[in-house]
């Protein structure tokens, strides 16, 4: 089965070439004359331009197609096919994201704050941060971004090695007496390739309805 990765950037790039999936599996870079008689797993990790076109083949093809950018219209969208909204694809990660979405609103009420820390070159939406901010039920204009890497590496302790490519959480919950926080720490060359192919095997090994499943609902049903 051929795997389709959508997109030139970083992390498409760092999926073409370390994703770990077994000899059934093709990783191919999308083209727009992809063959219409196959179905595939179609990994959209691209700025947005080519989704039309990804979601075309996965109707014609019925294809399912894997959506790891934040932001996107197929947040709002079902176009009849099945699709995977994946804010994060780090598992760890993403299981601490679903552990906050149950119970985060026994929170309520208390003096929140949630820092988050990229690379400076990403412009796009935080979106891990965004449902942080949701299961904590703050907005994301309460969220604080920290893009100067001089900030990152003096006040959140980034390594230096890794202010280039990082992604860094930190919640911080108290009352009168008591003070809770909670951080979290991606670093690595290539961070999020084994969920994703943890992710494509999973929706290779079952049969999805045409319509969006949040990454959530994959790791509540034990799927990953």
């Amino acid at each position: 089965m051929n795997v389709f990765i959508v997109g030139t950037g970083k992390l498409a790039n760092e999926l073409l070439k370390e994703l770990q999936l077994g000899a059934e599996f093709t990783v191919v870079a999308w083209r727009k004359d992809a063959p219409l008689t196959a179905h595939a797993i179609v990994v959209h990790a691209g700025s947005g331009r080519e989704l039309p076109e990804a979601i075309a083949f996965c109707q014609q093809t019925n294809s399912v197609l894997i959506e790891l950018a934040t932001g996107s219209a197929l947040e709002t969208r079902v176009p009849g096919i099945p699709v995977i909204l994946c804010p994060n694809t780090n598992l760890l990660m993403l299981k601490f994201m679903s552990m906050l979405s149950r119970s985060g609103d026994l929170f309520k009420g208390y003096d929140i704050h949630l820092t988050e820390s990229h690379q400076a070159g990403k412009k796009s939406t935080p979106g891990t941060a965004v449902a942080l901010a949701q299961s904590l039920g703050l907005t994301a204009e309460d969220i604080v971004s920290i893009r100067d890497p001089d900030e990152q590496r003096r006040t959140l302790q980034i390594p230096v090695e890794h202010l280039a490519r990082h992604a860094f959480h930190r919640i911080s919950m108290q009352d009168s007496v008591c003070h809770i926080a909670m951080e979290t720490r991606v670093y690595g060359s290539s961070p999020y390739a084994p969920g994703v192919s943890k992710i494509v095997e999973a929706v290779h090994a079952r049969t999805l309805e045409n319509r969006s499943y949040a990454i959530n609902e994959f790791i509540e049903n034990g799927w990953v």
